[in-house]
């Protein structure tokens, strides 16, 4: 994955999460990972693997595109 793929992953994610009032610990819990591995996530230090990905886009109703920044 690209940086500024990462990037916009990691911003998609803590704005999506902050939208809908959960903390990263909520969001890690309902995709059954360990909070401080979001927290990875979030802020850019790691990438999720496809399958997480795809669990992401599920959980915050988006799409694999837009949480990756190619759409809007």
């Amino acid at each position: 994955m690209s940086s500024s793929m990462e990037i916009l992953l990691s911003k998609r994610l803590k704005e999506l999460r902050e939208e809908r009032g959960l903390t990263q610990k909520e969001v890690a819990t309902a995709l059954k990972i360990h909070s401080v591995t979001y927290l990875h996530y979030e802020k850019g230090q790691r990438e999720p693997p496809l399958s997480l990905l795809a669990d992401m886009a599920r959980f915050f109703d988006e799409s694999v595109d837009y949480l990756l920044g190619l759409e809007n």
